[in-house]
């Protein structure tokens, strides 16, 4: 074959390969020793043969690996690897009537007989010529899962080396794609890890130290040894040093620093101070927030100032655009609307400064009263007393709000003694009195009254309801 040029004649590969692997088998099962003394009708010398086979072993494989060069074969579909693995193997593995033209055996085989031979590199170096795109290198693949094993124990022990060679970052990498092919790192494995880690972005002289570098591989490390506690330590404290360091020539990267230093390590008060001053200045400049991180802010600083005055202008905003967009008629989106407004000036009002922010606090007044009088007349009286028990606006403060939670429980009264229920209906008298007389109605706002329908199933009426 490799005389007349016969490089890519699969089935001819594997025919040779079949029949010379089985005239060489150190078992001798084709007695091929004993047919050569007979045909040199004198007995060959067991030194002698042994020391042909050898030569005959040699001279195929280099044949072999003549014509994969010739013909461009990488180490998965070579002839050579094929050849050897048919050596190894008790049972034949290459098929010559099923020849595969691109390798005479399975792909996880030729890549599993590669590794046990120690030529790691040349699978790594064959495989990712086929798949450039490393980080798809995943076990749950299935263009990875034939080769998954294989691979996982090739880089592991390129890993190993590189790390003796002083490659901090090349050698995480490595143990990270390993991890990603199903890999658990055994012992010797995770200390090499973290060698990698306690080196990696740093010279000996310090000179030329990369802090990116640094940080991302102690991510690495980091994700391949969650349970490592001094490495998340050393890897937030990292983070934070290069978020602080670039605060205000990179504040996008400088918040990417901080927040990832708080996943690292939730709580960490350094990383979470640095997005609270990341805060503090974007409020200052008037940026786009999230009311949530600002809420948050003001939680961890009740004293900023800028935060509560911004969360105030917020809702205050929220609750106009809540009131442009209400419908001019009456309908349940109107009420919708008008709630809405309560709502939100009523979380302005508890976040405002009250000594020093009443604008507010005229406008929930407003809100108040204006939903009071659009329930009184577009739904029930109990409506009108729910919002009035919410202790929205305090009995004195509105006449025209008074003078309408009068007026609603007035005719929850009356409604309450057309269905036999003299004790509610009293109840919502003495409440009335009082509003109108301007007092107060706390002592009463216990629930509601259980009606006629409970007393006849035996409930007492301890007095204990009225507002509801």
């Amino acid at each position: 074959m490799s005389e007349e040029g016969r490089h890519t004649e699969a089935s001819s590969a594997a025919l040779a390969i079949v029949l010379w692997a089985h005239l060489l088998d150190e078992g001798d099962l084709s007695d091929f020793h004993g047919l050569l003394s007979e045909r040199r009708d004198t007995p060959v010398p067991e030194d002698l043969w042994e020391e042909g086979r050898r030569h005959l072993h040699g001279r195929i494989t280099d044949l072999l690996h003549a014509m994969d060069v010739r013909a461009g074969r990488d180490a998965l579909a070579a002839w050579r690897t094929a050849w050897e693995a048919e050596c190894d193997g008790i049972d034949p593995v290459v098929i010559p009537s099923a020849a595969d033209p691109d390798g005479l055996i399975p792909l996880g085989l030729a890549a599993g007989h590669l590794v046990r031979h120690g030529r790691r590199i040349d699978l790594l170096d064959a495989y990712a010529a086929r798949h450039p795109d490393t980080t798809a290198w995943t076990v749950d693949a299935p263009d990875h899962r034939a080769c998954a094993d294989a691979l996982a124990q090739a880089l592991a022990g390129r890993g190993q080396g590189r790390v003796r060679a002083g490659e901090w970052t090349l050698a995480l990498s490595d143990f990270s794609t390993a991890a990603r092919l199903g890999r658990v790192l055994g012992a010797e494995e995770q200390q090499a890890v973290r060698r990698a880690a306690a080196n990696v972005g740093r010279t000996n002289t310090g000179r030329g130290n990369s802090p990116v570098t640094r940080i991302q591989g102690l991510d690495l490390a980091h994700a391949l040894l969650p349970q490592d506690t001094s490495l998340a330590a050393e890897l937030t404290a990292e983070l934070v040093r290069q978020g602080q360091r670039v605060f205000k020539s990179d504040p996008a990267q400088s918040r990417r620093r901080f927040a990832r230093a708080l996943e690292v390590t939730p709580g960490d008060p350094d990383a979470r101070s640095g997005l609270d001053d990341h805060l503090r200045a974007e409020l200052d400049r008037g940026d786009k927030l999230s009311a949530d991180d600002v809420r948050g802010l003001l939680e961890r600083d009740p004293e900023c100032l800028s935060a509560r005055e911004w969360l105030v202008d917020h809702y205050a905003e929220l609750a106009m655009t809540a009131t442009a967009e209400a419908p001019d008629t009456d309908t349940d989106d109107t009420r919708t609307a008008m709630e809405r407004r309560v709502e939100l000036l009523s979380l302005a009002v508890d976040i405002a400064d009250p000594l020093w922010d009443t604008r507010v606090r005229e406008e929930l007044d407003t809100a108040v009263l204006l939903l009071a009088e659009h329930l009184e007349a577009s739904a029930s009286p109990s409506d009108v007393i729910d919002l009035f028990l919410r202790d929205l606006i305090r009995t004195g403060v509105s006449a025209r709000f008074d003078q309408t939670v009068e007026s609603a429980y007035l005719n929850r009264a009356r409604e309450r003694e057309r269905v036999g229920d003299p004790g509610g209906a009293r109840r919502d008298r003495v409440c009335a009195e009082r509003i109108g007389a301007g007092l107060p109605a706390q002592g009463l706002l216990f629930g509601p009254s259980p009606g006629p329908h409970a007393r006849r199933r035996g409930r007492d009426d301890t007095g204990q309801e009225a507002l509801f």
